[in-house]
C-alpha cells in the first residue's frame, strides 16, 4: 500500500484516537483537554497508579505525560508501561519544563518519543500529537498487513501467537476468563483429493467467513491456525458461553450444505475443541494445548461436534 494511501487513511481515522493525559495538576489536564477534545477522545489520570488503571480498562493510542509527579514519577510510569506487552508500543510524549540536557536524556532513555514544553503552545501540541498518531496509525496498518492470511483474509497464525500472551496477562490480572476454540474441517484431505485444491481453497474461504460472521463482538477474532484449522478467541467468555458459540459456529458450517460425498456426514462439517484460560490450568496445559486435546476427542468420537470438558 503506498505511503500516500496510508496517510489519507490516517487522516480519516485519527478522530477516533484516544489520548491519555497524565498530570497531578487538574488545571494542566483541563488546558490540554480544551486544546485536543474537539479532535480526539481525551482520557485523564492524576497519578501514575491511576494511569496504569486507565490503560488496563481503556487502552490509549498516545500518552501525554508529566515528568514531575508525587509518588510514581512520569519517568517511572513510562518505564513500567514499556515493560508491559499491552502498553509497550503506546507512544509517550513528555510534557515538561525541563531545560537541562541530562533531564531530557532520562526521558529518552525510559522510552519517550518526544517533548512538549510548559507552558503548552496549542499549535505545537496539536501538530506533535497529530504527527505521532499518524505514524502509529501507519505502523499499525503495516503490521495488520503482516497479520492477514493471504487466502482467507482473516488473521493468520502470527497474529494469534502475538496476542495470546497478552490475553493471558489480561486474564491473570482481571480474573475475567477468555475462551479459545480450535476448529478443524472434517475429512478435508478427502475433499481436496476428490474435488480439487481450487474447490478446497474456496471452502476454506467460506468456512473462514462463516466463522467470522458468527462471532459478533468487536473483541472476538478468528485466525487461520494452519492448513484446515482455525482458532477463535473470545475475550471475557467462560466455558459455558464459549461452548454455546462453538455450537453456533458448527451449525453455521454444516447448514451451509457444502457437498462432501466422501464424508459420512455428506456435507462439509467441522469439529471444535473448547477451552478457557482459567479452566485449562486444572489440566496442567496451556489453553491452546487444552483446546487441541478437546478437539482430538471431538474428532475421535465421530466429528461434526464440539468438546469442552
Amino acid at each position: 500500500m503506498p505511503v500516500s494511501k496510508l496517510t489519507n487513511n490516517a487522516d480519516v481515522q485519527l478522530g477516533q484516537s484516544k489520548i491519555l493525559v497524565v498530570d497531578d495538576q487538574p488545571i494542566n489536564i483541563q488546558t490540554i483537554y480544551n486544546i485536543l477534545a474537539q479532535d480526539y477522545v481525551v482520557l485523564a489520570a492524576t497519578s501514575g497508579e491511576d494511569a496504569i488503571e486507565v490503560c488496563g480498562e481503556n487502552l490509549p493510542d498516545l500518552i501525554l505525560l508529566d515528568v514531575l509527579m508525587p509518588g510514581m514519577t512520569g519517568l517511572e510510569l513510562c518505564q513500567q508501561l514499556k515493560m508491559q506487552a499491552e502498553t509497550k508500543d503506546i507512544p509517550v510524549i513528555f510534557v515538561t519544563s525541563f531545560n537541562q540536557q541530562h533531564e531530557e536524556d532520562e526521558c529518552w532513555r525510559c522510552g519517550g518519543i518526544d517533548f512538549i514544553t510548559k507552558p503548552v503552545n496549542p499549535m505545537t501540541l496539536k501538530n506533535r500529537v497529530k504527527a505521532h498518531l499518524t505514524l502509529k496509525f501507519q505502523k499499525d496498518m503495516l503490521l495488520n498487513m503482516v497479520y492477514i492470511d493471504g487466502l482467507t483474509s482473516i488473521y493468520n497464525r502470527r497474529y494469534f501467537d502475538t496476542h495470546i500472551e497478552k490475553l493471558n496477562n489480561q486474564v491473570q490480572r482481571s480474573k475475567r476468563d477468555t475462551a479459545v476454540l480450535l476448529v478443524d474441517i472434517d475429512y478435508f484431505k478427502l475433499f481436496n483429493d476428490n474435488y480439487g485444491h481450487v474447490s478446497g481453497d474456496d471452502t476454506l474461504k467460506t468456512v473462514a467467513l462463516l466463522i467470522r460472521d458468527t462471532i459478533k463482538r468487536p473483541t472476538d477474532f478468528v485466525a487461520r491456525y494452519g492448513g484446515e484449522e482455525f482458532v477463535v478467541v473470545l475475550p471475557e467468555c467462560d466455558l459455558k458461553g464459549a461452548s454455546m458459540i462453538a455450537e453456533k459456529i458448527r451449525a453455521a458450517i454444516f447448514n451451509k450444505k457444502i457437498v462432501h460425498e466422501h464424508s459420512p456426514h455428506q456435507y462439509v462439517s467441522i469439529s471444535i475443541g473448547v477451552s478457557t484460560f482459567l479452566t485449562c490450568t486444572n489440566n496442567n496445559r496451556t489453553v491452546t494445548e487444552d483446546a487441541d486435546a478437546n478437539l482430538y476427542i471431538a474428532k475421535d468420537t465421530g466429528r461434526n461436534k464440539i468438546h469442552s470438558e
